[in-house]
């Protein structure tokens, strides 16, 4: 082994349960018990913490190639380990699109540079997420960033043609499609949620069933070739039923929720505050409600950042003319915490479960998602549950600021991010 440093992490609670001493040796996990000897390792008092494996998250802009004034592959990454991230999937709406080999490869050798969690590039589905033509989802798999996951996120892949056609593309090689469910007919102009609130502020509303019935559409194409869908930021209950009944059938299909979709309801842009304003919009607190049933019974797969920043020029300008999105890697696993853990919807094994293995298990990623356990790699995250702070982003990692929780009291705080044994963040700060 290279690197033999060692690493004991004494007394944490495993998964919340009964404290337990953690050895790192190197890059893997050495031993899990009781009283282990430190024997030359670095201490680290984990007394009342919960040890977590690595998050993954399955849905990360990270904006490189193209729009570094809002992120880099470097600052991303290091807003990834602060949030307790040891692997993110990065986006393809980059310019140039993820949408070859070459794009995809850059990204990928980027994430290596950078050491502080693994990058794995998304590709897109069409060239220039156009939605006209197949992008190289061949070639973007076959070469070094080893591409499992296709989307043109920010996009809806409308034409269900191509769709089918790209579903049927990626059985070859265990792909999967991520959708961005979003009818662009339906869609157009609209501004947030429609319902009461749009009526009442005069904003173009967006309603549910642009999103709707396309994850309708896109589950029954994938049963029909038998291939693997995945879709992005689900956001409504109605989204939660059709998931819960393709599922029912046994057809391949995954969701992810996003943070911001488990707490924030369209009531908070009567504010006119444009950092509320994202893609896909925050829905009603009933739609809140349902996606945190969701999440907890296993209808909704994971939790996904669906991170993503601007800059301040994008997001301090009036609503209309104000960029969708937020960031979102450094408060994941507390807005969670809040919103799962606290109101007893899910135990921290399920945590682990929904941040970690099953994204891992969408992405085919190996290595990340992993029991704690001896002879596994040593990704992992402690966590101060008890800590209570008052979110401010000018201390973020993250190049931009866009969070929707500022000044808000979040619970939870990552104290150590460990990447292959290798400690990416120490007593919540960067390594």
């Amino acid at each position: 082994m290279s690197d033999t440093h060692k690493t004991l992490l004494r007394g944490a609670k495993v998964l919340g349960g009964e404290p337990r001493d953690v050895l790192i040796e190197g890059e893997r996990i050495a031993a899990v018990g009781t009283g282990l000897d430190a024997d030359g390792a670095t201490v680290i008092d984990a007394t009342g913490q919960i040890l977590l494996p690595g998050l993954v998250d399955l849905h990360t802009h990270l904006r490189e190639p193209g729009r570094e004034d809002s992120e880099t592959v470097l600052t991303g990454t290091r807003a990834a380990a602060i949030g307790g991230f040891t692997a993110v999937h990065a986006m393809a709406n980059t310019f140039p699109v993820a949408d070859t080999a070459g794009v995809v490869e850059q990204v990928w050798r980027l994430g290596k540079e950078s050491g502080y969690c693994d990058v794995q590039p998304i590709g897109a589905v069409t060239v220039g997420l156009e939605g006209k033509k197949l992008a190289e989802l061949g070639a973007m798999h076959d070469s070094a960033a080893g591409v499992r996951v296709f989307s043109d996120d920010g996009k809806c892949v409308d034409d269900a043609v191509i769709m089918r056609r790209a579903l049927e593309y990626v059985k070859a090689f265990d792909g999967v499609i991520a959708q961005h469910a979003q009818e662009p007919r339906l869609t157009e102009g609209a501004q947030m949620n429609e319902g009461v609130v749009s009526a009442e502020l005069g904003l173009g509303g967006w309603p549910a069933v642009a999103e709707e019935s396309i994850i309708a559409r896109d589950v029954l194409l994938a049963a029909h070739v038998g291939s693997r869908v995945h879709i992005c930021h689900l956001s409504t209950a109605g989204s939660v039923e059709i998931v819960r009944w393709a599922k029912s059938k046994g057809w391949n299909v995954t969701a992810e929720v996003t943070p911001h979709h488990l707490l924030l309801t369209d009531e908070l842009v009567r504010s006119y505050d444009p950092v509320y304003k994202v893609n896909p919009p925050l829905r009603t607190e009933a739609d809140v409600m349902a996606l945190r049933e969701a999440l907890a019974d296993g209808t909704i797969d994971c939790v996904a950042t669906d991170h993503a920043p601007h800059p301040h020029e994008d997001k301090d300008c009036e609503w209309g003319a104000a960029a969708m999105g937020m960031v979102g890697l450094e408060t994941a696993l507390s807005v969670v915490q809040h919103t799962m853990v606290d109101t007893g919807l899910l135990d921290w094994t399920g945590v682990a479960d929904r941040m970690s293995a099953r994204p891992s298990a969408i992405g085919r990623l190996t290595g990340h998602g992993r029991p704690i356990a001896a002879g596994e790699p040593a990704n992992l995250t402690l966590l101060d549950s008890a800590y209570r702070g008052v979110v401010n982003p000018a201390g973020f990692a993250s190049r931009s600021r866009n969070t929707p929780y500022e000044g808000r009291e979040l619970p939870g705080r990552v104290t150590y991010t460990f990447l292959r044994g290798r400690a990416t963040v120490v007593d919540g700060k960067l390594a």
